[in-house]
């Protein structure tokens, strides 16, 4: 199949300039680039495009194919010339532009997490509290350089301070070319021929930082603190990263917690449910007197208003919710025994005891036994 003239599929003349090819070729790259377009022969189209993009791009082979056209054995497919490559099409078309991130721009440090382990009470009311935290911190013999004092570091000869290599590849498409992360330099564009002897050359060093941690009344197991700039230090100059406190709260012995409201089950004995009385309960500040009403049922529920954690946020305080639970003694006295068994005759509910010796009694009368 004949191929058609560059200066065609760009639609550009042959006098274009380098940008006038450039432009032509970011337009139609884009608009026949098989990720965009879905027409059966968008595919085509691009390799079309691309194809000669790579050689008006380049003034060797455009010289070479305006003599000879496509007949020129040497002509190629090369990697994107002018700087212009197949990477750049993404970065333009999906990342804002063909520009990348400086590697030597300031960056923000790495943000820590810590789990702190508390006490219930503590979570209630609030504490101010110190955390021993391993971090990196700025090495203090370079200034995060990771230079020998004295030294500085140069420009990456491999990647020529850019921090990234175009690695080339043949395919059957062409030729295709890749940018990489230089591995000489890791990207920052720079290398560092005499290493600071503190830091061995990685510009920080791990340290034991105490920081005070103030925990805040009402926090709740699983909720975070952020502590602004005790995380990581910054990179070439930037702002240090955030510390994230977890706590963890203990589980309180009699008091169970949901949101802002607390949980307390105290037993009470039958002559208290069925007579009422007024009782002492603790609460998570204090104790408090409470009214048991006469005729209470095992399970009852009673709301202390505002005697719960108070919000995190700001938003009120909970309440605390009493559960009663009517206590059976083991133990009777002879004496407490006849009086249940007397006030079961009365109420009519002859207890099982009770009952056998009764029928036992009716039995032996029928017999006619004394």
């Amino acid at each position: 199949m004949n191929k058609r003239d560059y200066y065609e599929v760009l639609g550009v003349s042959k006098s274009a300039s380098k940008e006038e090819i450039k432009k032509a070729y970011r337009t139609l790259s884009k608009k026949f680039h098989p990720d965009i377009n879905k027409d059966a022969n968008a595919s085509e189209k691009f390799q079309e495009v691309k194809d000669a993009y790579e050689v008006l791009s380049d003034e060797q082979k455009r010289a070479q194919y305006d003599q000879f056209g496509h007949q020129d054995p040497n002509q190629g497919f090369g990697g994107g010339a002018d700087g212009f490559g197949f990477d750049d099409i993404f970065s333009t078309f999906f990342g804002g532009g063909a520009r990348r991130r400086d590697p030597n721009a300031p960056r923000k440090g790495d943000d820590l997490q810590y789990s702190m382990t508390i006490d219930f009470m503590d979570a209630v009311f609030g504490k101010e509290a110190e955390v021993e935290i391993p971090k990196d911190e700025t090495c203090g013999t370079c200034d995060g350089s990771g230079a020998k004092p004295g030294t500085k570091k140069k420009t990456c000869p491999y990647c020529e301070g850019s921090g990234q290599m175009n690695v080339t590849q043949d395919t059957p498409f062409g030729r295709m070319v890749n940018r990489r992360t230089c591995q000489h330099c890791e990207g920052s564009g720079q290398i560092i021929e005499e290493k600071c002897t503190t830091c061995r050359g990685q510009g920080k060093v791990r340290k034991i930082n105490k920081i005070k941690v103030t925990i805040p009344a009402g926090v709740d197991d699983g909720q975070q603190l952020r502590v602004t700039g005790q995380g990581g230090p910054g990179v070439n100059g930037g702002p240090a990263g955030d510390l994230y406190v977890v706590f963890r709260v203990k589980p309180h012995k009699q008091f169970q917690r949901e949101g802002d409201d607390i949980y307390l089950e105290i037993s009470i004995t039958y002559p208290q449910a069925a007579l009422g009385d007024e009782i002492e309960v603790p609460t998570v500040s204090g104790k408090v007197k409470l009214k048991i009403p006469a005729g209470t049922q095992s399970g009852a529920r009673f709301r202390l208003k505002g005697k719960g954690v108070k919000n995190v946020h700001g938003y009120g305080t909970g309440d605390q919710h009493v559960v009663v639970r009517i206590k059976t003694q083991t133990k009777l006295s002879d004496k407490q025994k006849q009086l249940l068994r007397e006030f079961a005759e009365i109420s009519g509910d002859i207890p099982e005891e009770h009952s056998s010796s009764l029928f036992a009694k009716i039995k032996r009368t029928i017999k006619g036994d004394s």
